[in-house]
């Protein structure tokens, strides 16, 4: 491999310090020296003058679902957006939905509904552990580094199908020695989807029993909660407290109560009417903190997110329908609950946006349900459910006043701008579709805007939470950092001109701008601004 002498530059090194004029030397797919300004350029095999551009370590994206087309060859098709904004390193596995491990029970599950939910090209399932998965992509030749967490949902399923009964002491015995064996893989984290089934359905002891697993093993555990909003599907209506910060406070308290390390995903206030909860949601983390829990959270900079359709209905009408009964008086009161509760949260059918309704409806994409309840003479309700169905339940969609709406970002800003907080675009990036903009511009769009134009945080802050803080959450000891001896992981964008997209506005985001070179372990994958075809140089990161 090449030696590349980065030269001219700002370094921001990752660790929060101030940044200074110098240029960086790799060598051998590692960093060989960071130079101040004053002092004497070595030689290389390939000099970079990047006149004023930032070098900085490789982002890291907290929260990915990229793990499910990277075990096909063409996966760089879909994943290039994201070296193109920067990203050389991934956390995948999240929302408890991970590829491996398998059994007979959950590989038949995969090959069908989760084939339309995380991928929309199909991959083969043709392995069972954490071990075997992780040499599935090695093989493939990952275009990123990858630190690969274990599914609490994909696991639950392999041992109990997506049912709603509690574990029996049998199916629970083979789920803790599954986690087990992926964490001692090399799986870096145990990830949680509590808003989706079947982790909608698991009790507290449940949890704890993974919670302490985990932190026998020193690994964290990603929890995405049961409930993001005031009123939620996974609640009773009954139910007086808001519904999100009753999951907050209930993984805040478990967390405390086994010691493990608690990462929560997204930190999101889904509705108007939810975003009133976030000043409370802040205290509850930081007074957690304060009685020493470990736990930090992770958000994207937009006011709309990707998900399933299913997300939004409620979890006892998901259940009759995995059982192939839902009699009319259920399908009637189910749309009497979400009329109710988009009505109490601030919310509508209108705020869900198709990203992905398969390869036979790609005329939906980028239409609201509102949109396809007028093109098919129905209700708003029952073109929410036929779309369920269509797919089924695997409709990938938009939902938009995600902690806030255009022109009033102010709760998203308080969570971006806290300490505690670090950087995800939650994206399923895909071959096909509506784009979520996260996958395309989600790091540049924090660095113009949130940075340069409204100055909620530093350059050197901002760039901290997204490499050196964020390889620490997960023990990723040789990233984050640009040091002597550490991985030539190297993103170098213009400070002035990175953008998320050009022509502000446009939906869906466009290429970034202002990204200019990135390194992934010492190989040269981006170029003025383009992904340099094939290649992959990124490796499986086993923890």
């Amino acid at each position: 491999m090449p030696s590349y002498l980065i030269k001219n530059g700002i370094i921001v090194d990752g660790t929060n310090r101030p940044a200074f004029p110098g240029h960086l030397l790799t060598d051998s797919g590692r960093i060989a020296a960071v130079i101040s300004k004053d002092e004497g350029l070595p030689d290389a095999d390939t000099i970079i003058d990047v006149e004023g551009d930032v070098i900085a370590p490789g982002f890291i994206d907290m929260h990915s679902h990229s793990d499910w087309v990277m075990p096909r060859w063409d996966h760089p098709e879909a994943m290039k957006c994201l070296v193109e904004q920067g990203i050389t390193t991934i956390i995948a596995g999240n929302c408890g939905f991970s590829p491996a491990p398998l059994t007979v029970q959950s590989r038949e599950a995969l090959r069908g509904n989760a084939s339309n939910l995380l991928t929309d090209r199909p991959i083969d399932y043709d392995w069972s552990g954490m071990d075997e998965f992780m040499d599935k992509l090695a093989a493939a030749g990952p275009l990123v580094n990858i630190a690969q967490q274990v599914g609490h949902g994909v696991v639950r399923t392999g041992y109990a199908g997506i049912s709603s009964r509690p574990l029996t002491g049998e199916q629970s015995d083979g789920c803790l020695g599954a986690i087990r064996r992926a964490l001692d893989a090399g799986a870096c984290a145990v990830s949680f989807g509590l808003g989706y089934a079947p982790g909608m359905f698991a009790p507290l002891d449940e949890l704890e029993a993974i919670f302490r697993l985990s932190a026998s093993l020193n690994k964290p555990v990603t929890v995405h909660l049961k409930a993001l909003s005031r009123l939620s599907p996974t609640y009773p209506v009954t139910e007086l407290r808001p519904h999100n910060i009753r999951a907050l406070k209930e993984i805040l308290d478990l967390a405390e109560k086994t010691g493990v390390t608690l990462q929560i995903s997204h930190l999101i206030f889904v509705g108007r009417r939810s975003w009133s909860t976030a000043e409370r949601a802040l205290e509850l983390i930081e007074a957690a903190r304060k009685r020493g829990v470990d736990v930090m959270f992770d958000a994207f900079p937009y006011t709309c997110g990707n998900t399933t359709i299913d997300a939004a209905l409620p979890y006892w009408y998901i259940d009759l329908r995995q059982k192939g009964r839902v009699p009319s008086w259920a399908h009637r009161l189910a749309g009497a609950e979400l009329r109710l509760g988009f009505s109490l949260l601030g919310f509508s059918f209108g705020d869900f946006q198709v990203m992905d309704a398969g390869p036979e409806s790609t005329e939906y994409e980028g239409m609201r349900v509102s949109d396809l309840a007028r093109r098919w003479g129905i209700s708003e309700f029952d073109a929410f459910i036929r779309l369920s169905e269509k797919t089924p339940g695997g409709a990938v969609v938009l939902i938009h006043r995600y902690s806030g709406e255009p022109g009033d970002e102010q709760v998203l800003e308080s969570v971006l701008g806290h300490d505690l907080c670090l950087f995800e675009t939650d994206a399923m990036t895909r071959y096909r579709g509506f784009p979520n903009p996260a996958a395309i511009g989600c790091f540049p769009k924090i660095l113009q805007r949130f940075v340069r134009e409204k100055q909620l945080f530093g350059i050197e802050n901002a760039i901290h939470r997204m490499t050196a803080a964020s390889a620490a959450r997960f023990r990723l000891a040789d990233r984050g950092i640009l040091a002597p001896g550490k991985s030539a992981d190297i993103t170098v964008f213009n400070p002035a001109t990175i953008s998320e997209r050009p022509g502000a506005g446009v939906m869906p985001a466009g290429k970034p701008e202002g990204v200019r070179h990135v390194f992934i372990n010492g190989a040269h994958v981006v170029e003025n601004g383009r992904y340099i075809d094939r290649r992959r140089a990124g490796q499986i990161l086993r923890i």
